[in-house]
């Protein structure tokens, strides 16, 4: 099989297909290349306990996707070929610790209205502060998405939003925002809020952003977070994350997109003008212009047979984040929650916030399983009861505190010689499900059946996700904006002519926004 394409992009996760679809639409010739016998990458649902029971593998909740600018171009389209969305208009996520009493628990709840969740904030005060952070990020708001969706080594490109935020008026307390914006979340919350609540609420949500409490960038991410659960909620995609790959994949074929599947792409070929096509197992795509949506290790130290100059270097250097762990459970019955406002949270955290967060994210750092890990609770059955028959429940649990190789336990208790076989994967299992039982007795006798995907799991499942990270490295600030993957290669346009770098590893970073897909497709169009 060898042939022809004006475009080829490697890979086929959210920035792909929301890059093929773009220039698709555009009346690009596209070939997508993916080396699985699927679509989507980390985005895929199906029965992996029990039939009946839909559980999303990988990602669910689709609010930056939603709220981005790729959803904007191509919803319309999506939706006409199937998508649909279920979603919340109440409670929409919450946190659960120990009280500070035998047997109580510490609740603070999200709501979709950022007043009502503002007004049941104690301390005096936080009410008045926790509207006041809403109303600076929106202040700043075009600025902040505007960098989200730029070439910020681009002078022009950084110029027109220094511009635009001068027209607005906007430069006033400039200084102030971007000291909080490079805040740690525990000392963004500390620096506006005098009680618990915010801090258990929305220190957790750090961890979906590739962050810690103690990481810097917190103070941005967060209210950002915060903002747009207030405003788009936590969408799933009615049936099960794999229709919102097959919309996709019905739109590309529409439009004529050749999609190669169980084809591996070998290397990027390249001649005196540039890019000149990809070498797969299955021949040669002859293009000009391709899109790789891989690790930085893969394209600098593999795909490209001689790479810009101190790139592999800097390649081989690029830092992973933490590993993270998946737990599908298939339950007899709802969880019922000690305080039933839960009941119909979609998404808990089972956190007090910095604190034990900060301490699992250290144990990890450290190559220990937590004593406590934090957990977060997808209750999905909550906004699409098709996923389970009718009286029983889904539940999705993750782990996003946990080494890809363990060199120990923080409790002391299992034996990690050997990494994650099935024993460790089920011990730890029960560690998590005895801290939820905590909050919400009976879980563990409602479990049918279990399936579970550790660091390893996911690293064999997914190339990108380089030492069980599924976010495709660390997002602390010195790999991350300006600076991500690296200085030498922080542009999406990379050194070699017609080439061009996307994906989670890349500028605005990991989520199911499409971001870099988006980005680059406008300026192929």
């Amino acid at each position: 099989m060898d042939a022809s394409a004006g475009i080829a992009i490697i890979g086929s996760g959210i920035n792909s297909l929301v890059a093929a679809a773009e220039l698709a639409l555009a009346g690009k010739d596209v070939c997508l290349i993916e080396r699985q016998d699927r679509l989507g990458g980390f985005i895929d649902s199906g029965e992996r306990t029990l039939p009946g029971f839909v559980h999303d593998t990988f990602s669910s909740w689709h609010p930056l996707f939603v709220s981005g600018g790729a959803y904007e171009v191509l919803g319309q389209e999506l939706h006409a070929r199937g998508l649909e969305y279920c979603n919340t208009e109440g409670a929409v996520t919450a946190s659960v610790a120990p009280g500070p009493g035998t047997g109580t628990s510490r609740v603070a709840i999200a709501h979709r209205d950022p007043a009502l969740t503002a007004s049941a904030l104690q301390s005096p005060g936080d009410e008045a502060a926790y509207l006041a952070m809403l109303a600076d990020l929106g202040t700043n708001a075009d600025t902040i998405f505007g960098a989200f969706g730029a070439e910020l080594r681009s002078f022009r490109e950084v110029l027109r939003i220094a511009f635009g935020a001068m027209r607005r008026g906007k430069l006033k307390g400039t200084e102030a925002f971007v000291r909080d914006s490079v805040m740690s979340g525990r000392n963004y919350l500390r620096s506006r809020f005098d009680g618990w609540e915010t801090d258990q609420l929305w220190a957790p949500w750090l961890l979906h952003a590739g962050l810690g409490p103690d990481q810097s960038t917190g103070g941005v991410m967060l209210p950002v977070m915060a903002l747009s659960m207030h405003s788009y909620g936590l969408p799933v995609v009615k049936g099960g994350a794999s229709n919102f790959v097959r919309a996709f994949e019905s739109l590309l074929r529409d439009k004529g997109v050749r999609i190669l599947l169980d084809t591996e792409a070998e290397e990027i070929l390249v001649d005196a003008k540039g890019v000149s096509g990809v070498k797969t197992s299955r021949g040669v795509v002859q293009t000009r212009t391709v899109l790789a949506n891989v690790s930085p290790q893969a394209l600098y130290a593999g795909l490209l047979r001689e790479p810009p100059a101190g790139a592999a270097e800097a390649a081989a250097r690029y830092q992973n984040g933490r590993g993270a762990m998946q737990i599908h459970l298939a339950l007899n019955k709802p969880v019922a929650w000690l305080d039933p406002r839960l009941d119909a949270v979609p998404l808990v955290h089972l956190s007090s916030g910095s604190d034990s967060t900060g301490i699992a994210c250290a144990q990890a750092e450290a190559g220990l399983l937590p004593a406590e890990p934090t957990v977060v609770v997808g209750q999905q059955c909550v906004l699409d009861p098709s996923r389970a028959p009718a009286g029983q429940a889904t539940l999705w649990l993750q782990l996003q505190e946990v080494p890809f190789d363990p060199a120990g336990d923080a409790a002391g208790q299992f034996n990690v010689d050997g990494g994650w076989t099935q024993v460790l994967k089920e011990q730890f299992m029960e560690r998590v499900l005895a801290r939820l039982e905590q909050f919400a007795p009976g879980t563990r006798n409602s479990v049918l059946a279990w399936d579970i995907l550790a660091p390893s799991d996911l690293a064999a499942e997914n190339p990108n996700a380089v030492k069980g990270d599924p976010y495709g490295g660390s997002a602390e600030l010195f790999q991350n904006l300006l600076w991500r993957p690296f200085p030498q290669a922080a542009n999406h346009r990379t050194p070699v002519k017609g080439l061009w770098h996307i994906g989670a590893s890349t500028h605005p970073g990991p989520g199911l926004s499409g971001g870099s897909g988006h980005l680059v497709a406008q300026k192929l169009k």
